[in-house]
């Protein structure tokens, strides 16, 4: 017979005695990540090797804190890296739609820019008192007076040779124009007429040939104009150079080793001499501010205060927020834009070190994924709207330079989302080629105890807790294994266990405790339970008012209690439920009701397919199977999934057969191969204390027990209470390895021993069933000859009509 497990095959405690220290704060910090050596070595080699396509997904659960695991690894990789170049926008003088990109040594660019403010703000009064000095309009006025005389002087050649000729230039409202002389004042028209024809002839020739030469001379006018224009801006030039030449050249000599930097330098004084009229003009063009504004950068990455490669995390990964935006701003109802307004995104601030992303965040913002597999390809960040890479927009705007792009991408997701991709992506594994899988759990001996105790004295040092006592670590290790679900496993998931301490730190504050002890940890648990635990007592609320009928006590044919887990976010709690059976003849078919009622998901289905198939084989031999059997989880409402009842189902249905009641003190776990073995199920911990809370609360405990598979049993770590009644003997766990040790148990019955002729012993289990199959054959054989003669009768009767 089997017998009941004892409180130490339940509960792995941990021994304090084994630890060499007092309280956590005696021990050293250590790297969180050293317990996941496969992913260490995977983040090692991902971020050492500079290949294209060699950047990181690391695969773990939310409780892992992945953030902060992998960056702490990343801020000690980067710390002995080199700080990345600046990186600059700058006008182009030659095509403003495409501002030019600038990379600086790091510090440089803030140092540019506050050296072209200054040289802004020295030009800015600098020419304008070039141009109001004395020197300059003295200069300006001898050259307009100089170009003045040449004009005079080219009328007055023909001036004087009209009037050796006896003839006058005039000047009229609309130029000039010649008429004969009588002395010194114009001749009448009536004089003229009165001369003789040869007279006046000559004065009509002469005057047509001065007109010839007036209009020359005026002709050479608007070159003369032209040169003095020449002139002026020679001498503009001129003043303009003395006031920049200076500054200029001292910010060529400063940065003599950058060209990006010369070159923008060279534009500027172009810039400045090719618009002069903006600094001497009363209402120019292109405004002086206009122009002035042009000669400043956007310092788009500024690494001067760098120490070491940067990393960044990302939280909101849209395409903006990624490759950076170009901003506008509103001008006359219009939207206006120009090489100061491009801001940086994340790929910028991260070029030249780690960029950590969430997985999950990138896939649901809209064109994030697609734009971050661009930017990989092409090797460089192009930064412009959404709208506008997938060609949405034609509206002009900003085309800024490419940034030549050498991140290391950094991904952090589930394993589902890791597997998807790889399935679903045929670019991804180019792109992520290195994946860091984090262990969900660690090795429970003495040296990872040990290990673990590093673990949280780390934990608590870098939240500013109290230190953990012995007794206090002791309970976290045991919690922890009740977290792995295994007394051999430690859970690896830090966050779980920083939340663990971080409340027991509360409550050691509650009682004004200097260190953290296992009572702490204790009520730290008890607290997290009862908070999550509404549901759970709703629910066992209506067993115990009898709103769901399950019984713990007396014997029942065809009923057996089964046990299934509840998840609720992280919370989960087992619930007993009433499972059914009944059996008469009929043509071997076991009816699953959840599967008719479409219930029943995939894996229910095969654990009853397997659970009948077991029970012909072992009971039918070479006969047929003569049984009708039907299968229910009675008051289920929300659809049944997983094979943890299939054992339950088999001795439900063998009692159904038998017709021998089963202890309703007992409830049953597990799953059955088609040879009756017993095989491991899931959450036996929350089914036992599910089982053992409803059979609490109905009053005094007299024995009640959970079945469970004996696989299972090093996955026990099973609650205070339920341990004190195990040692009081007023609740009992068995662990059974195989279908016949558990219906032993349900029934008290042996199950007996088929002999070389395959009878089985009288009294015996197997015997029942067996003896019970017979008749079943029988009266289907009976039921089978009754409509063959009744078909036969009836024919006859026919024909004889006929």
């Amino acid at each position: 017979m089997v017998e009941p497990l004892g409180v130490a095959q339940v509960y792995r405690t941990c021994p304090t005695d084994a630890f060499d220290f007092e309280v956590t704060s005696e021990l050293e910090s250590l790297d969180l990540l050293v317990g996941h050596e496969r992913a260490r070595d995977a983040l090692s080699f991902g971020t050492a090797i500079r290949s294209d396509g060699f950047n990181l997904f690391v695969l773990g659960q939310p409780g892992h804190d992945r953030h902060s695991l992998v960056g702490s690894f990343l801020a000690e990789k980067a710390r002995g890296a080199s700080p990345p170049r600046d990186w600059c926008y700058r006008y182009n003088f030659d095509d403003p739609a495409v501002p030019l990109a600038l990379s600086l040594p790091p510090g440089l660019g803030r140092q540019l820019r506050t050296d072209l403010e200054a040289l802004v703000e020295e030009l800015r009064s600098a020419i304008p008192a070039v141009f109001e000095s004395e020197e300059y309009q003295n200069r300006l006025h001898e050259l307009k007076q100089a170009m003045g005389e040449r004009q005079r002087d080219a009328v007055e050649a023909v001036r004087r040779e009209a009037r050796e000729h006896d003839i006058l230039l005039l000047s009229t409202p609309n130029g000039f124009t010649f008429a004969p002389a009588e002395g010194d004042k114009m001749m009448a028209p009536e004089a003229f007429e009165k001369l003789p024809k040869d007279e006046r002839e000559r004065i009509e020739a002469t005057v047509e040939i001065l007109q010839r030469k007036l209009t020359q001379a005026i002709r050479q006018m608007p070159r003369l104009a032209k040169a003095l224009r020449d002139q002026a801006n020679a001498l503009n030039a001129e003043m303009l150079e003395s006031a920049i030449g200076a500054p200029l050249d001292e910010l060529k000599e400063r940065y003599a080793e950058h060209a990006g930097i010369l070159t923008h330098l060279d534009a500027i004084r172009e810039a400045i001499l090719f618009n002069v009229d903006s600094f001497i003009a009363d209402e120019p063009d292109i405004p002086a501010e206009a122009v002035f504004s042009r000669f400043q950068v956007n310092l788009l990455v500024d690494n001067a205060e760098a120490q070491g490669a940067p990393v960044i995390y990302q939280d909101l990964p849209t395409h903006q927020h990624l490759v950076g935006r170009i901003e506008h701003h509103v001008h006359n109802g219009t939207l206006l834009t120009d090489f100061s307004l491009i801001r940086a995104g994340a790929l910028h601030r991260a070029n030249g070190g780690y960029l950590v992303l969430d997985v999950r965040g990138v896939l649901t913002q809209p064109g994030a994924w697609e734009t971050l597999k661009r930017v990989l390809r092409a090797g460089e960040i192009r930064t412009e709207s959404l709208e506008q890479a997938y060609g949405l927009i034609s509206t002009v705007t900003l085309e800024p330079e490419p940034v030549p792009l050498d991140v290391k991408i950094v991904l952090l997701g589930e394993r589902l989302l890791y597997y998807l991709l790889c399935e679903h992506d045929p670019e991804f594994l180019e792109l992520f080629k290195v994946q860091a899988d984090l262990e969900d759990e660690l090795d429970r001996d003495p040296e990872h105890e040990a290990f673990y105790a590093q673990v949280v004295a780390t934990l608590a040092r870098e939240a500013a807790l109290r230190p953990l006592d012995r007794s206090g670590v002791a309970a976290v290790i045991e919690r922890a294994s009740r977290l792995a679900d295994d007394q051999r496993k430690l859970t690896a998931r830090h966050r779980d266990l920083h939340d663990l301490v971080l409340e027991a730190d509360h409550w050691a504050g509650e009682e004004t405790a200097t260190v953290i002890a296992r009572r702490h940890v204790e009520k730290a648990v008890s607290q997290q339970l009862w908070r999550a635990g509404r549901i759970r007592e709703r629910s066992h609320e209506m067993i115990t008012r009898g709103t769901m009928l399950v019984a713990t006590e007396g014997r029942v044919v065809g009923q057996v209690n089964g046990l299934s887990v509840l998840q609720l976010g992280e919370y989960a709690f087992g619930q007993p439920s009433r499972i059914t059976a009944t059996a008469r003849p009929g043509s071997g078919q076991v009816v699953d009701i959840e599967r008719e009622a479409r219930m029943g998901g995939r894996i229910h289905s095969k654990a009853v397919m397997i659970l009948s198939r077991y029970l012909a084989t072992r009971y039918a031999g070479e006969e047929p199977l003569s049984l009708s059997a039907s299968l229910a989880f009675e008051q289920s409402y929300g659809g049944v999934e997983g094979d943890s009842a299939s054992v339950a189902e088999v001795c439900a249905l063998v009692s159904a057969i038998a017709r021998v009641p089963l202890d309703q003190a007992f409830a049953v776990t597990g799953s059955i191969d088609q040879h009756g073995r017993v095989q491991a199920v899931g959450g036996v911990n929350e089914k036992i204390e599910g089982f053992f809370d409803v059979c609490a609360a109905r009053g005094d405990l007299v024995g009640q027990a959970v079945i469970l598979p004996a696989t299972n049993v090093e996955h026990l770590m099973l609650k205070a209470e339920v341990r004190e009644a195990i040692e009081q003997g007023r609740f009992r766990v068995f662990a059974v390895s195989r279908v016949d040790e558990a219906l032993e148990l349900l029934t008290g019955l042996p199950i007996g021993e088929a002999d070389a002729q395959g009878h089985f012993p009288e009294g015996s289990l197997d015997a029942r069933v067996a003896e019970r199959l017979v008749h079943f054959r029988e009266v289907v054989k009976h039921a089978r000859q009754e409509e063959q003669g009744g078909d036969g009768n009836g024919h006859e009767e026919q024909d004889d009509e006929r």
